[in-house]
């Protein structure tokens, strides 16, 4: 077998593992989000965050949701994790940002964040101060979801298949269930360009 064989049918067994009840909570939570005026901020540190940079553009352009990524910021990211620490940048945003019970934190992660282990510490710190304000949390996230599949109200976990593809096919997924979301009749409220193009 092939390595390309081998990776694509791991996606494959990924697909048919995917928590599709989890997936249309999502949608559910997020068209609530939309209705109420709320707005999303999407965090994610890594290849994840700039799947967050991506997906800002598709839930504003195609679905209508006012959305942020403060890792856009390299301005401000670089100074908070100069002047205040890494754990902190996250959170520390969000409350200038005045985050709101109305609005929803969106994790993209590898790992979900583990204060124990050190890893994705700003991510948790977010996620308790988003409990503390009520605001809505959801996630696509990998291995067992970590603190995010612990705070959240709704998460998507991507299931392994292969410990030594987890950050790859978890990253990816983050692609696939967030375009997902946007093309949902739930949600999208904007033809995309080709698919306008081609009628």
């Amino acid at each position: 077998m092939t390595y390309a064989k081998q990776h694509l049918d791991e996606a494959i067994e990924i697909i048919q593992k995917i928590d599709m009840d989890a997936v249309e909570g999502m949608a559910d939570l997020l068209a609530g989000v939309k209705a109420d005026g709320g707005r999303l901020f999407f965090l994610g540190v890594g290849g994840s965050a700039g799947n967050c940079s991506h997906a800002v553009n598709d839930f504003r352009k195609i679905v209508g949701i006012e959305s942020y990524a403060p890792t856009d910021n390299v301005s401000e990211l670089t100074a908070r994790t100069n002047d205040e620490g890494w754990g902190t940048i996250f959170v520390a945003w969000l409350k200038t940002s005045k985050l709101l019970p109305k609005d929803a934190i969106f994790i993209f992660s590898v790992g979900g964040g583990n204060l124990e282990k050190n890893i994705s510490p700003n991510l948790v710190e977010a996620l308790k101060y988003a409990k503390e304000v009520g605001a809505k949390i959801t996630g696509v996230v990998g291995r067992d979801g970590g603190y995010t599949a612990q705070a959240a109200d709704v998460c998507v976990i991507i299931p392994t298949v292969n410990p030594e593809n987890i950050t790859p096919h978890s990253e990816a997924f983050q692609a696939v269930i967030w375009h997902l979301l946007v093309s949902h009749p739930k949600l999208k409220a904007n033809q995309t360009k080709w698919e306008s193009a081609v009628r």
